[in-house]
């Protein structure tokens, strides 16, 4: 089948398995960029990254390197970090302030926020009669063809035709709802630092695994254990048990009966929600503080249904995993058919006591920083199963769990009651994957 000068697609995805060359063959790696990455909506990032005129922030779609940038209008613009005479980049640096305008550091080429052609050294005596020129479109800043931003958080498309921001993200856009609902002012700003982190692994390897509800119960076990007896011991001598310890040993009592409690519900595009409230909801000072806050701003029954939305996960194909009651993003940037990089961000609620960001912080440190224990067990999780699916122990890899089960209602797919630990998101996401990689829909 591979030897094939151009693969039968179709064939690699089945409904219930998926043959391993899909994660490990570079040839079908450069299909996915063009194909998929290169195609869909992409994460760039929040509009907070960017807060001034000229301020810009670089980003990747796909093979792409690209930059957002803040326009004096106030607009936030997506545009090919490449300047357009001699194709070098017009920003190294990760982030900064280009000032009133572009400046290229090879030739002096000048651009406007918005990519339009400032000004060409030597215009008149060097390109006289030539087809470079004012008028000419190629001497611009290519941009994105398309940039949407939905509640603060910007999205574009390398393709000019396609579904607008919202209708492609469907009902998973509850996920930036729910994080801004959850400020009083209804909307968060970025912190400015995230985690960085290359994983030895194809990027479809990570995405399956976020709303995987079997794992967290046999991956994490031993360090929810660890966590566990701790707790109990600072429990014996003070009589309280400490958040941050809950937030691991979690890992731990929250049991794969009780995941399968819990519900995945899949839609078009790949996107993919688990749903099971994980809001961190004690009643101490500062929680009550922060609903009353929340109370003044929503009324009392709007509180309340922001509180309690049921959501633990949502997964945006094909690069983004969302944890809104927690105000996390990771956003997925293939590099490689073994390599991907995942760029996790943290958020503050607007108008929210402090406490209740420090404590969300916690989270972010003790569970999705690339120096706990939890991450580490996903890192070499990922590495073997690469490691793995690149030998020639068996030609397919089973979505088998709870197949069959599934109940599809208005073109949405839901797992079946008590089966929160289905393979179904896979299932979703493969079939997302085969579409997009067959049709180019």
């Amino acid at each position: 089948m591979l030897h094939e000068r151009i693969p039968n697609l179709a064939a690699f995805v089945e409904p219930d398995r998926v043959r391993r060359e899909v994660y490990t063959d570079p040839s079908i790696f450069e299909m996915e960029m063009e194909r998929i990455h290169e195609r869909v909506w992409v994460y760039c990032g929040h509009e907070t990254q960017v807060p001034k005129p000229g301020d810009y922030y670089t980003t990747q779609i796909g093979r792409q390197p690209m930059l957002m940038v803040r326009a004096r209008d106030g607009s936030v613009n997506v545009l090919y970090n490449r300047c357009p005479h001699r194709g070098s980049m017009m920003c190294g640096d990760r982030s900064g302030n280009s000032g009133e305008f572009f400046r290229c550091s090879y030739h002096s080429w000048t651009f406007h926020h918005d990519g339009t052609l400032k000004n060409i050294p030597m215009m008149e005596s060097g390109y006289a009669g030539t087809r470079w020129g004012r008028d000419n479109p190629d001497c611009n800043m290519k941009r994105a063809a398309r940039v949407e931003n939905y509640r603060g958080f910007v999205f574009a498309s390398l393709a000019a035709d396609g579904p607008g921001l919202v209708e492609f993200l469907g009902r998973s856009k509850v996920a930036f709802d729910d994080i801004c609902d959850r400020s009083p002012e209804g909307k968060v700003e970025i912190v400015p630092n995230c985690f960085r982190v290359i994983q030895h692994s194809n990027w479809k390897i990570f995405l399956e695994n976020q709303l995987d509800a079997l794992h967290p119960s046999v991956t994490h076990q031993s360090t929810g254990r660890a966590a566990r007896d701790v707790e109990l011991q600072i429990e014996k001598r003070t009589g309280k048990i400490p958040l941050s310890y809950h937030m691991l040993s979690a890992f731990a009592t929250v049991t794969i009966e009780k995941w399968d409690n819990f519900q995945t519900l899949n839609y078009p595009h790949g996107h993919c929600i688990l749903t099971g409230y994980m809001g961190l909801r004690p009643q101490d000072p500062e929680t009550l503080e922060y609903e009353r806050v929340l109370a003044k701003a929503y009324g009392e029954k709007r509180k309340e249904e922001i509180l309690t939305t049921n959501i633990h996960h949502v997964l945006i194909y094909p690069g983004l995993s969302v944890q809104s009651p927690l105000q996390q993003l990771r956003a997925v940037r293939p590099l490689g058919v073994d390599k991907t990089l995942t760029e996790i961000w943290h958020f503050r609620l607007k108008g929210a006591p402090e406490p209740i960001y420090r404590r969300a912080l916690a989270y972010y440190n003790l569970v999705n920083s690339p120096a706990t224990l939890i991450n580490a067990d996903d890192l070499e999780n990922f590495w073997k199963a690469h490691q793995g699916l690149s030998s020639q122990g068996g030609d397919w890899v089973s979505f088998h769990r709870h197949h069959g089960r599934d109940l599809e209602r208005d073109g949405m797919v839901e797992t079946a009651p008590d089966c929160g630990t289905s393979e179904a998101p896979m299932r979703n996401q493969m079939k997302a994957w085969s579409q997009y990689m067959t049709t180019g829909q």
